[in-house]
């Protein structure tokens, strides 16, 4: 690892107090342009010891203001401090994790995976419209039937076709002639330009798509393409797994087919909710531009625009506290325990999906009563009856304990 390192807490206190003491105080500096300010102290009460031993609560009432991308380009002067914060993370996911060269990608910290991936099918739209001269109706997205709703949605907002690619019911994966069939009937309805999302890790199963699978496909059917990993849940678990065995992790930026990836940190990392990050190869974001911001210093080529500086504070902080020695180890608990469990439930005959690399077990709902799916806060692949299948997600919180007192309450029925 080159720049994922271990901090102490006081290092780390004291890189963010730096960072606050160069972004703008709105108590002692004039600043008569900007339309923000710190937290309203008539609200909020911030005249309390506690807040001086907390960094990350002090830039919570300092309310810095994120706005725009600041791996390229200029940023908003008042908030440089923590927006350094913010490129260090993203530092360390492209280059340490994802193995993309040395300043040779962009993006910024997210509201989540919706926002960050919508923001790939957006600069794609634009790209394939700008470069190839693209019609609308001449682009479509794929992805699996197994691909997070924020690509439906995505299509909708961005008035885009989509087409989804079955799974197996049992292995969850895309089968190259079932692949190559949709691609066809699609290139018949006229579709020339594919923005395509491979996922590491899908929501319901953290199944993972073999984005080559993708590539062969489409470069056999002479097709214009984009790849984008949607890595929201997999992002901070697949990659360490695959780095930790003799085998080559295909899924980052050696792959030069990939062209984007989406990590959500309010999920296994464990940030503040409304944290995600987007992740992109150089001179792409730029598609996503909106020339008409002039009063923004930079350029804005984010879909919300003003951000959170708190988030990527918290970011920042998570990732120095643990390094990747530390957080190697805390994946390896999860999925050992992941393991203990696939094991108790193969001696009670019962089916489940699970991949290795991952740390979700989804069940078939034959298996699980309902009485046991409420006890226990199951999640069911539907909420309109009838599931097929039911959710665990063995996290931090999920001890050994629940789960032995989850596999005594199967037994007994």
């Amino acid at each position: 690892m080159k720049y994922w390192k271990r901090l102490t807490k006081s290092e780390q206190n004291k890189r963010i107090k730096e960072a606050i003491y160069k972004n703008v105080d709105f108590d002692s500096d004039i600043s008569l342009g900007y339309p923000a300010s710190k937290l309203d102290e008539k609200v909020f009460n911030t005249d309390v010891s506690f807040l001086k031993d907390s960094p990350l609560l002090q830039a919570f009432v300092k309310n810095p203001n994120h706005i725009g991308c600041h791996t390229f380009g200029e940023s908003e002067l008042a908030f440089e401090g923590t927006q350094q914060l913010e490129r260090e993370v993203l530092q360390i996911l492209a280059v340490d994790i994802f193995n993309c060269k040395e300043e040779k990608y962009d993006g910024y910290i997210a509201t989540g995976g919706t926002e960050a991936n919508i923001e790939a099918l957006w600069i794609y739209r634009n790209l394939f419209k700008k470069e190839y001269q693209a019609k609308q109706e001449e682009i479509v997205i794929i992805c699996s039937e197994d691909s997070h709703y924020s690509m439906p949605k995505g299509a909708n907002i961005l008035n885009l076709d989509i087409a989804f690619v079955s799974v197996d019911f049992y292995t969850r994966e895309i089968q190259k002639e079932t692949l190559d069939k949709l691609i066809k009937e699609q290139k018949k309805r006229g579709k020339k330009y594919f923005i395509v999302v491979s996922n590491m890790a899908t929501t319901m199963f953290g199944s993972v798509d073999d984005p080559n699978l993708f590539v062969t496909v489409l470069q056999e059917n002479k097709v214009d393409f984009k790849l984008h990993i949607d890595g929201a849940f997999g992002g901070f678990i697949y990659p360490f797994k695959a780095k930790s065995s003799l085998e080559k992790n295909k899924i980052d930026f050696t792959n030069t087919h990939i062209s984007s990836i989406t990590i959500d940190a309010h999920k296994m990392l464990q940030a503040p909710y409304g944290t995600g990050i987007f992740l992109c190869r150089e001179n792409l974001i730029q598609y996503a531009a909106t020339k008409e911001a002039q009063y923004v210093n930079g350029t804005d080529v984010t879909m919300v625009g003003s951000r959170s500086g708190t988030n990527a504070i918290a970011v920042w902080m998570i990732l120095f506290s643990y390094g990747y020695y530390s957080w190697f180890e805390k994946i390896s608990v999860l999925l050992m325990r992941t393991n203990w469990f696939c094991t108790e439930l193969d001696q009670l005959n019962i089916k489940y999906y699970r991949h290795p690399r991952m740390n979700i077990v989804t069940i078939h709902a034959a298996y699980i009563p309902e009485k046991i799916a409420l006890k226990y806060e199951l999640v069911p692949d539907t909420h309109n009856g009838n599931p097929k299948w039911y959710k665990i997600v063995i996290m931090d919180h999920v001890e050994l304990d629940d789960l032995i007192e989850f596999i005594n309450a199967l037994n007994k029925v």
